[in-house]
């Protein structure tokens, strides 16, 4: 008798298991990983579409918290500190929720990583908040929130629904971080795990000492002879200093040795530099 209400009890699972029923979400769930500065920034939200319904000032209140977003609560984890508002944050997991309005918009950061309804913030637990101006956009159907404007020290978080986009800009500090670690890692005994080339891209990107950052392409290329990538950009940084003749004599050289590595968009970067140098 035990063994077949054992038995019963098994086919009745497998076909309560079997007549389950698997539909999408209405709200579809999106995780966005971003690099930014010397770290990375990863967002998590639910994606509510309009649906035909009338959105700011009916579905979601003017003048009250809202989640931003739908279902679960969205949150940002920082992998290094950044500053928004003025406030520098930590590295860590945050909750982000907004109050929408009219002409302003408040965007909060918070510690809180449970926000699913008003009901559930605390503002004692802000970390920062910020006040946005909502901008007019094309008709977004879906709730949409992307970064742009990626750049070394800054990036743009943008928050798009229905008709209205709204900016929260967040900021990152490198110069510090970027400048101890070429001091330290210049003064190692091993002159071969010295970062020369990653050195004077940095001088030279960010209009530091270019004499600096030359004598750091020489290195480099003695290092990797044949490291025609090197070779161009070494080329840049004579043009920069307004020694033709030697970029001129750099670039043609990068070109011969990047022809030996059938790399064709170094040669078309080279002719490009050239041209320029005439």
């Amino acid at each position: 008798m035990r063994k077949t209400i054992m038995i019963g009890c098994l086919l009745a699972f497998a076909f309560i298991t079997k007549a389950q029923l698997k539909t999408p979400a209405p709200s579809s769930t999106q995780t966005i990983k971003q690099d930014f500065g010397l770290g990375s920034i990863e967002l998590s939200y639910s994606r509510p579409n309009i649906k035909g319904r009338k959105i700011y000032g009916d579905l979601v209140p003017f003048g009250k918290v809202w989640r931003t977003g739908a279902n679960q609560a969205t949150t940002l984890t920082f992998a290094d500190e950044v500053t928004i508002g003025g406030t520098k944050i930590p590295a860590g997991k945050y909750g982000l929720v907004s109050i929408p309005d009219k002409s302003a918009w408040t965007l909060i950061i918070t510690k809180q990583l449970d926000i699913t309804s008003p009901a559930a913030y605390k503002q004692e637990n802000d970390v920062v908040r910020v006040q946005a101006k909502p901008q007019s956009i094309k008709k977004a159907e879906t709730f949409t929130m992307q970064f742009a404007n990626v750049k070394s020290t800054s990036i743009e978080l943008h928050i798009m629904w229905d008709q209205t986009d709204v900016v929260l800009p967040i900021t990152t500090d490198i110069e510090t971080k970027v400048m101890a670690q070429i001091d330290e890692l210049m003064k190692k005994e091993d002159k071969k795990s010295h970062p020369y080339f990653g050195a004077a891209m940095y001088y030279m990107d960010n209009g530091k000492d270019l004499n600096q950052a030359l004598d750091w392409f020489n290195k480099a290329a003695e290092q990797n002879p044949k490291a025609f990538w090197i070779l161009h950009q070494r080329a840049n940084c004579l043009a920069k200093l307004g020694k033709k003749q030697e970029a001129i004599e750099s670039a043609n050289k990068s070109i011969e040795l990047a022809k030996e590595a059938k790399n064709d968009d170094y040669v078309a970067l080279n002719q490009k530099l050239l041209a320029t140098l005439k």
